[in-house]
């Protein structure tokens, strides 16, 4: 009796959470380690699914560079970043590609679906929704080439919005096409706080393998379970964020800028990390929200 009444409890709890984010948009990217462990990835997907039945409206974006640099060892290429950046040819596109699209796009539709979801995947083999352009950086003066790297310059938004109504999950690969038709191959952190702005989403969450910003890297412990955008960009000009954590934390920064009420980073490593941190009073990693919220 008394786990059934434990249980009702969190449902109770949970009821305001659903009315709450009832047919609103909440993005979701997932990548890192998480993505290499069935159980935490079917965990994830599961709790997706969840929101999806009880009226909210899931997008989903997802990375992949350690599958990609695996398949790239396995055909024997070299892989190359610059600026912590992947460098792409064309025989590296035409990996990542295959690996983003065919393979971890269409395995995660297939979860999605097999979980009782509808969900259609949005990339550069079927219907895009990215439009992208050429990325270069600066180090010395000197402009940078990393090849059919881009940035995504807009989004399609209104078919993701389409499929959210139709109770369809949009699943996105972190490919862009450009103004020519080219591909491009995006940054999956940059690309989610891309789609988080132009649908002006209720919430953005980025999964990831870490417990959240941290006041020191090594310490798991130090944690900021909230902290606000002036606070980010001290932590960000005096080095403390930097590295893997920079781009998801700068996709946070530009979904609130664009009018997002709240993102966090949270650890997809604890059991249905995503129902913690959107339907109970209890957090798995770190929320970030503007300085007057």
């Amino acid at each position: 009796m008394q786990e059934a009444i434990t249980k009702a409890g969190v449902l109770a709890e949970a009821l305001k959470y659903i009315q709450r984010y009832y047919e609103k948009i909440v993005v979701i990217k997932f990548g890192g380690s998480v993505m290499d462990d069935p159980d935490a990835m079917r965990s994830i997907l599961t709790d997706v699914v969840f929101m999806n039945f009880v009226g909210m409206r899931p997008v989903l974006i997802h990375g992949g560079g350690k599958a990609i640099n695996q398949a790239m060892e396995a055909r024997g290429l070299e892989v190359q970043f610059v600026q912590g950046r992947r460098y792409t040819d064309q025989r590296t596109l035409t990996v990542v590609e295959h690996v983003l699209c065919n393979e971890i796009n269409a395995g995660i539709v297939e979860t999605l679906e097999s979980l009782g979801s509808g969900a259609m995947g949005l990339h550069t083999l079927g219907s895009g929704v990215l439009l992208g352009e050429r990325l270069f950086l600066e180090e010395d003066g000197r402009t940078i080439d990393l090849g059919m790297v881009g940035r995504v310059a807009s989004v399609n938004s209104k078919l993701i919005e389409l499929l959210c109504q139709a109770d369809t999950v949009p699943v996105i690969a972190p490919l862009a096409r450009d103004k020519t038709g080219g591909k491009l191959n995006c940054n999956a952190d940059t690309a989610a706080g891309e789609v988080a702005a132009a649908l002006k989403a209720e919430k953005f969450v980025v999964v990831s393998d870490t417990h959240g910003v941290r006041r020191d890297v090594n310490n798991p412990e130090s944690f900021f379970p909230a902290i606000r955008e002036t606070e980010i960009r001290e932590l960000i000009a005096d080095g403390t964020i930097s590295s893997g954590m920079l781009p998801k934390v700068e996709a946070c920064l530009r979904a609130l800028d664009a009018g997002v009420k709240r993102t966090h980073i949270i650890d997809g490593r604890v059991p249905h990390a995503l129902l913690l941190e959107i339907f109970s009073d209890r957090g798995v990693g770190t929320l970030i929200r503007k300085d007057e919220a």
